[in-house]
């Protein structure tokens, strides 16, 4: 057992607060984790859409495990937080890889995990509830031979893949915490009565998904959710300044795009080594 990881895990497993949920500013390499980690960020979680697109490949299961794996570790060893890894469908065709991977995840120095039940590779953009109940159990059973109190954060994705189906949402939360999900994630549901009518059914942290459009995090604290993430929309907003600051050069010659950065001195000396 490793003590440091575990009092990471047990402190990552404590922010999450219905009422006053942990904010996550998702994060893709280690310069944005420690953007996020300066900017005051009690943790960091990264993207697997960011990390997918910064390692060349599509988000949706596309990318080489070992290099998403690669960039955790260098994630968490950027920053003094606790880091959360989005693992995807768990990087596994079954239960027994999906244990490795968290393996992994751990030896990385990671103390969360994301893993959600869409898929590509089947006939239904779901996995059958046993079936993710099986992931999740081996996720847990790795964390637990381990010795860390890993945050498996169950993500279903029945409102961002499938029809929204209040009941399923819960049929399928219920099974994931018997299985041993710590906390379950709904992405696609930012409406405050939603959002309440599903945390006061899931006995469980819940996690929401939000960017441009949805409430402020007030509103969703209101409703109970004890996680807010930005997913994707930070390295969306980061490649949209790329797009911008291009098309400007090549249309008008002109740099307006670019103010506002951060300095090449500062943001230089947050990656220097520390001492």
């Amino acid at each position: 057992m490793n003590p440091e990881l575990k009092a990471k895990a047990e402190l990552f497993r404590s922010l999450h607060v219905p009422g006053r949920p942990l904010l996550l500013a998702n994060a893709w390499d280690a310069a944005s984790a420690r953007v996020a980690e300066r900017a005051g960020a009690a943790a960091v979680a990264t993207t697997s859409s960011g990390v997918s697109w910064t390692l060349g490949t599509a988000d949706g299961d596309h990318v080489e495990p070992s290099l998403a794996l690669a960039l955790t570790a260098r994630v968490a060893a950027a920053v003094a937080v606790p880091v959360s890894a989005d693992i995807e469908g768990g990087y596994a065709a079954d239960p027994e890889g999906v244990a490795g991977t968290v393996r992994a995840v751990l030896a990385a120095g990671a103390v969360g995990v994301n893993i959600e039940d869409s898929y590509d590779g089947g006939p239904r953009p779901l996995r059958d509830p046993a079936d993710q109940a099986a992931r999740i159990a081996a996720a847990r059973g790795a964390a637990d031979e381990a010795g860390v109190p890993l945050f498996v954060h169950a993500r279903t994705d029945t409102f961002l893949r499938g029809p929204g189906d209040i009941a399923e949402t819960l049929e399928r939360a219920a099974a994931y915490l018997a299985a041993g999900a710590d906390g379950i994630f709904v992405p696609g549901v930012t409406d405050p009565a939603l959002v309440a009518e599903l945390a006061a059914g899931i006995d469980a942290p819940l996690g929401v998904l939000a960017g441009p459009g949805a409430p402020p995090v007030a509103d969703l604290a209101a409703a109970g959710a004890a996680r807010v993430s930005l997913g994707s929309a930070v390295a969306e907003a980061a490649y949209a300044l790329v797009d911008r600051a291009a098309r400007e050069l090549l249309t008008t010659g002109t740099y307006a795009g670019l103010a506002g950065g951060i300095p090449w001195g500062e943001l230089n000396a947050l990656m220097l080594p520390e001492g």
